[in-house]
């Protein structure tokens, strides 16, 4: 079916970056905000641990929806030997990730998650990346900006900080925020057409 003759995807995000990037395919879509609190404290490995947050922003959504909505959900998270970065909580710790990322090659996850009913449709991207040495006097004046204050990992790749990106391997809208390929892949197992 196509998704515009059936429904609107409901996007339990209330992220910007996830917002354009449906945007920019066309899809039609209304955001809900989800209430889910990210949990990465969990010892599970890193795609377990994006799938799970995905499905919860969504079912959190889906509880208070109408049964025959899509409600999409999303989680990433930046991983570098072992440690997790998620948005950073203040200033210090947005200083903290971007010198632990400097110069080194780390990974991004992204799960994503479909409801209707009760059927949940589930999958994840990772992607790997690679900054550059990034001086103290860089990741002050990058700071300043505001933009790292609500990005995994302290960095927009599609904003100032692409000029800080080396290398990049695998889905680049996975590191923004929502892989679309496998989101087109995920709607085509729920019947979904996104185009």
């Amino acid at each position: 079916m196509k998704l515009g003759d059936y429904t609107l995807i409901i996007l339990a995000s209330s992220s910007p970056r996830r917002q354009e990037l449906l945007n920019q395919i066309g899809c039609k879509f209304n955001v809900v905000p989800s209430g889910a609190e990210e949990d990465n404290s969990k010892t599970l490995p890193p795609e377990q641990l994006v799938i799970n947050n995905a499905v919860a922003k969504a079912q959190d959504v889906a509880d208070k929806r109408d049964g025959n909505d899509i409600i999409l959900g999303a989680d990433t998270i930046v991983v570098m030997n072992g440690e997790v970065y998620g948005k950073p909580v203040n200033v210090a710790d947005a200083k903290r990730m971007l010198s632990s990322l400097s110069g080194n090659v780390h990974t991004v996850y992204t799960g994503i998650a479909l409801i209707k009913g009760n059927t949940v449709w589930r999958d994840f991207e990772k992607t790997t990346v690679k900054l550059s040495k990034l001086t103290s006097g860089e990741i002050d004046q990058y700071i300043a900006t505001g933009e790292p204050m609500d990005k995994a990992g302290a960095y927009a790749i599609q904003g100032i900080a692409t000029v800080f990106i080396e290398e990049i391997q695998g889905c680049y809208t996975n590191v923004v925020g929502l892989p679309l390929n496998k989101l087109a892949n995920l709607c085509k197992k729920a019947g979904i057409n996104l185009l």
